[in-house]
């Protein structure tokens, strides 16, 4: 679960200490989520580390809101709230992405509330940025995602 959930690759040590688990246990199933395709594994650096493939886990929840009780114009007005959150955000700090409103606080001196308030706010910002182009694809795709009865059910 922890894996399938990480937004940048993370090692089976990391893995293990979020889900509470032993490393012998969690390397297995890590391979074994490799193997099924699930999960991919990077060799190349200095440390193995697992990630999902965004792009099935990005579908995946799209179909999700398809199916959901969500119309088309509700995710569409989700959308705009997002946007108008991000715009709020450059707007107050005067930056355009989440890194460089995590550089003012090494600009500015800010009181550790304030430094901790902008780093929060810098990862709800990615966050919402990646749920951004869920709700995207959601909404670019709708006919195409709707379940295979509605449709035969609209062909017909």
């Amino acid at each position: 679960m922890v894996a399938r959930q990480v937004s940048e690759p993370r090692t089976a040590n990391w893995i293990a200490s979020e889900a509470d688990w032993s490393y012998g246990p969690t390397k297995r199933v890590l391979e074994r989520l490799v193997d099924d395709g699930v999960l991919y594994r990077d060799d190349a650096g200095g440390y193995t580390t697992y990630f999902p493939d965004y792009r099935r886990q990005a579908i995946k929840e799209a179909i999700r809101l398809r199916d959901s009780d969500h119309t088309v114009e509700d995710l569409t007005e989700r959308l705009t709230e997002m946007n108008a959150q991000i715009r709020r955000w450059k707007d107050e700090f005067d930056v355009e992405s989440p890194n460089q409103l995590r550089g003012t606080i090494a600009d500015q001196a800010l009181d550790v509330t304030e430094e901790d308030r902008r780093r929060e706010i810098a990862r709800e910002w990615e966050q919402l940025q990646r749920r951004i182009e869920i709700v995207g694809l959601a909404i670019r795709e709708w006919d195409f995602l709707a379940p295979t009865t509605e449709r035969s059910e609209a062909n017909s």
